[in-house]
């Protein structure tokens, strides 16, 4: 599978750079996968395309203040530690800047003496450091919320008025390094709507790594390694999809994050959903065989990415490509701040 195939021209005027307010003003392109028609909507339309019966499916993680700044000891020279996955008490993989001065056994300091990090491994697979943190008084997370920044997209090249505007209205614990952007553009009002319209809402988890940012770089897309990602689905939540589709309703996933956290914890011997939590490494492609999700909200992806490949999976490439080229002739805005898709 060429990942050639799902590249394409992204000019860097339509990557959004804020996102739009209010969250739900944003447009909505809608795809039938069974007719290939497209129809140019606004957000806070989804309400409309929304069934009785049907369930929708978010991601609440919230992204962590994971960007933390600080010095190397002895020299004094800058430093910045990206958190990636906790990996033991106070041991975390982390992305480091400048990433090959930082070797095992560098000690750097943060905050006002707050916390130390001492280098205490290389990952060869991503070029991260794995480091071990130390705290001066009180807890780790603690610290990190006072001295750490939200980390935003490298594309993303302006600051944020409000920091939460790249939370969802519904993360609850502090996991991720990214946003589950499909959520952002809901608001709590257009949630109670989509109740009274007769779906039901439930909640999954899964920690948004930077492999979401980062392009596959083999020719063949199946070489691709894709890296772990921790994901969790209730009981609750396993029960609402299973129940949903005996009922013949539809699974409407918020969000690439969503799919691979049900999918992950899809049995295909029973045909259910099953509680599950645990580390995926799902890497979804054309030729996938979905069984636990009917319907996409997502937004629009970068170039020859594993989400874009997700979706192509979902909807068929030649369909997504296209709805793709429909997006950028009526200037829709792209990636995490940009305009959203609903494939159904």
């Amino acid at each position: 599978m060429r990942t050639a195939d799902f590249d394409y021209d992204l000019p860097t005027g339509m990557i959004a750079q804020s996102p739009a307010v209010p969250r739900d003003s944003c447009r909505l392109l809608v795809v039938d996968r069974a007719s290939g028609q497209i129809d140019h909507r606004i957000f806070s339309d989804l309400p409309e395309y929304v069934r009785p019966g049907d369930l929708v499916v978010v991601n609440e993680t919230r992204v962590m203040p994971a960007r933390l700044h600080g010095v190397k000891e002895g020299s004094g020279g800058a430093v910045e530690v990206l958190l990636l996955r906790e990996r033991g008490r106070d041991t975390w993989e982390c992305l480091v800047r400048p990433g090959r001065r930082l070797q095992p056994g560098t000690k750097m300091l943060f905050g006002d003496l707050e916390m130390t990090g001492l280098v205490v491994g290389v990952l060869e697979d991503s070029g991260g450091r794995l480091v071990q943190f130390s705290v001066r008084q009180g807890r780790f997370m603690d610290v990190v919320r006072r001295i750490g920044e939200v980390p935003l997209p490298p594309y993303i090249t302006r600051a944020l008025d409000d920091p939460e505007s790249y939370q969802t209205v519904f993360a609850t614990n502090e996991h991720s390094a990214a946003a589950p952007t499909a959520g952002l553009h809901f608001t709590t009002a257009l949630l109670d709507r989509i109740q009274e319209a007769g779906a039901h809402v439930a909640k999954v988890e899964l920690d948004v790594g930077l492999d979401t940012f980062r392009p596959v770089t083999e020719e063949d897309a199946v070489r691709h390694h894709i890296h772990t990602e921790r994901f969790r689905v209730p009981p609750w939540t396993a029960d609402a999809v299973n129940d949903c589709r005996a009922r013949g309703g539809r699974v409407m996933a918020i969000g690439t994050t969503v799919v691979r956290a049900l999918e992950s914890a899809y049995d295909e011997e029973s045909g259910l959903v099953v509680d599950a939590r645990g580390s995926t490494d799902l890497f979804i492609l054309p030729g996938f065989r979905f069984g636990a999700v009917d319907a996409l909200v997502t937004n629009y992806h970068v170039p020859r990415s594993t989400l874009l490949m997700l979706v192509s999976a979902f909807a068929g490439r030649d369909l997504v490509m296209h709805a793709y080229d429909v997006a950028k002739d009526e200037g829709y805005r792209f990636l995490s701040f940009g305009d959203a898709m609903l494939i159904l």
